[in-house]
């Protein structure tokens, strides 16, 4: 694999950089030859979510341009809790629980690189397995030496936390930057790694290790991080109705998973289809020429959301939420699969639950909250009414019938109703 010679140039104009230690040095190092780098990855969760995409595509691109990368899990410092990017102090998790999470972040990271390229094979490490052997005295005696209390408390994470009198800072989280540090001090002498790549928030933690390299290694290291996304409108990347978009198939569907882009805002889909995709410049270019003369052809957000459908969950995947798309809006429910089905009331559309055999389809949109008048209620009456004008679909079926019953035996697999109003409303209901 060549080295690629515009790397930084070619992130650039992505929007893939925010800040670099020092770009001409950087450059040139880049361009030597084939180096390492590293991201870290902090189980909080169970699953990575789709802000969690940006640093995995950027460790891609490095090895792409015949670089090395390594993923870090933080095991050691997942149980701290970092406090870039917080008001408040993150609810600690028990050890048990952090391990279970490495697991599986660890494999999910996995898939975004390729293990098996020569050189630059990707490898994955957990920082447990030289954090959990220090002791206290060694901690403070041989790494925290190093640190200027001074300085740490400029760094704006921890400056931001102290001028909250609210919340201040506690020592765990003020320790984080040390352990951080030492990560990439670790890596430095283990895999000559020579670059930390993070979010704009880790700025101050990247600087930080690429010190303690120089006071602990003798030797000159760099960083770069990339902005934080934001949608147009300025609100957190990745999060709808409140919750996070899971790369977990069991945690948010490839359908919705692929809604979600097909969703996004028309100011924002050329940049993410940047920042997310691997379309060539040329692709991206018309793409955009496109979208700039008619965004209502929506041309650009269905090749965003084909694109990281695919990449993260496969043709598979990709092929399912494209089936029950295009049945939701053509109607044709019937030729659902049961797992399409299964992914729809797993988080697709709301559910109506209903404990029992069969469910009139009135008293269906009254539980629904479908039969809504234009003052707000939800009537019996506005049920019969919807139905009567022939408003109403069940299974992708006109139903003109307002004492029609709605059985296990006719549902869809025994189980499943889907039933529309007007051209847009889609409710489910799950016979349990």
């Amino acid at each position: 694999m060549g080295i690629q010679q515009d790397l930084l140039g070619n992130l650039r104009s992505l929007g893939l950089i925010a800040q670099v230690s020092s770009e001409e040095d950087l450059v040139a190092h880049l361009q030597a030859e084939s180096r390492t780098v590293y991201c870290g990855f902090d189980p909080t969760a169970d699953s990575l979510h789709i802000g969690n995409l940006v640093p995995l595509l950027a460790l891609r691109r490095f090895q792409l341009a015949g670089h090395k990368p390594i993923l870090l899990v933080g095991g050691a410092t997942g149980m701290i809790g970092d406090p870039g990017g917080r008001s408040s102090e993150r609810e600690l998790k028990s050890a048990d629980v952090v391990r279970d999470f490495v697991v599986k972040i660890r494999q999910q990271a996995s898939a975004f690189l390729d293990f098996d390229c020569g050189s630059t094979s990707a490898i994955v490490v957990d920082n447990a397995e030289w954090t959990e052997q220090l002791t206290v005295i060694d901690f403070l005696r041989d790494i925290g030496k190093h640190f200027s209390v001074n300085a740490m408390i400029q760094k704006e994470t921890v400056r931001r936390r102290l001028e909250d009198e609210s919340q201040g800072i506690s020592y765990t989280e003020f320790s984080y930057m040390i352990l951080q540090s030492y990560d990439f001090v670790i890596l430095n002498q283990r895999y000559d790694c020579t670059i930390q790549m993070g979010g704009s928030d880790q700025w101050g933690n990247i600087t930080s290790g690429m010190d303690l390299i120089r006071r602990m290694n003798g030797r000159h290291a760099h960083g770069i991080t990339y902005p934080l996304i934001t949608n147009s409108d300025g609100t957190k990347f990745g999060k709808s109705m409140g919750n996070a978009v899971w790369l977990d198939q069991q945690k948010t569907s490839p359908y919705s998973f692929y809604q979600f882009w097909r969703n996004c805002a028309d100011a924002d889909v050329i940049h993410y289809l940047k920042i997310f995709t691997f379309l060539p410049e040329e692709e991206l270019s018309r793409l955009a020429a496109v979208h700039g003369q008619d965004p209502g052809l929506q041309e650009a957000h269905k090749a965003l959301a084909e694109a990281v459908t695919r990449l993260v969950h496969g043709e598979a995947g990709l092929a399912a939420a494209l089936r029950i798309t295009e049945a939701l809006f053509r109607n044709t429910l019937t030729a659902l699969a049961e797992a399409d089905l299964q992914q729809l009331a797993q988080d697709g559309l709301p559910v109506t639950q209903v404990d029992g055999e069969a469910i009139g389809l009135s008293d269906a949109l009254v539980e629904s909250g479908l039969a809504v008048t234009p003052r707000g209620e939800v009537t019996l009456g506005q049920a019969r009414k919807l139905v009567q004008s022939n408003a109403v679909s069940v299974n992708g079926e006109k139903v003109i019938d307002e004492s029609m019953q709605l059985t296990r035996a006719t549902a869809l697999y025994q189980r499943y109703y889907i039933i529309q109003k007007g051209k847009k409303s889609h409710h489910m209901i799950v016979m349990t």
